[in-house]
């Protein structure tokens, strides 16, 4: 007998889990498994704290974003959501003093940078004809918004769409795999950097003295 889950909340999570470990393959579930817990370990070592657990959360949810988009080309609304929700929690009993006014600019944060990027692909779509970035990418830009400080939101999106070009770059001249109409999947370069860049805004704020570098 299999139990499947009766809300349809939970019905969705559990389609979605079961798309994806569907399409990937036993060295994709070992590499994403491998890569989630060096995350975790990474946040929970480097700030340890409700933070940090906090972190290894976010590291998780990121890399399964990165997963999803590199074998199916979107972003599931689910892993969006939670990770939206975990950072509203996030911004929420970080600064308990003012916890109104902390969510106030998280939302604000992760409103602005998914307008910013939903205007990128307005633009681009109607330079190109085409579509450039998913709204996926969009919601994921509203994430990078909702745990990163505005100094941190660029870093973090440089981050990807450097690592996005290296990536292209090495298809084009190494595998000959591109073309003008080639995809890439955005969400692959931008989860991990959403996480890397609350790294660096975590532990530049734990230690102060590595930002003198």
């Amino acid at each position: 007998m299999i139990l499947t889950p009766s809300s349809p909340l939970l019905a969705r999570w559990y389609a979605v889990v079961s798309q994806t470990t569907s399409a990937m393959r036993a060295v994709d579930i070992a590499a994403f498994v491998g890569v989630a817990a060096l995350g975790v370990i990474a946040s929970v070592i480097l700030v340890p704290d409700w933070r940090g657990v906090s972190g290894a959360g976010l590291a998780v949810l990121m890399v399964a974003i990165a997963v999803v988009d590199t074998r199916r080309f979107i972003i599931p609304d689910e892993l969006s959501a939670a990770a939206l929700a975990l950072g509203l929690v996030y911004a929420l009993i970080e600064d308990t003093d003012i916890w109104a006014q902390a969510l106030a600019w998280s939302a604000f944060r992760g409103a602005m940078s998914a307008l910013a990027f939903l205007g990128v692909r307005a633009f681009y779509r109607r330079l190109r004809g085409r579509e450039g970035i998913g709204l996926g990418d969009v919601k994921l830009a509203g994430v990078a918004g909702v745990w990163l400080d505005w100094s941190i939101i660029p870093i973090a999106i440089e981050i990807a769409a450097v690592a996005a070009l290296g990536a292209y770059l090495i298809r084009h001249f190494y595998f000959r795999r591109v073309r003008p109409t080639t995809r890439m999947p955005f969400g692959l370069f931008l989860a991990p950097a959403i996480w890397i860049g609350w790294l660096l805004e975590t532990t530049l704020l734990a230690y102060p003295w590595v930002s003198s570098f």
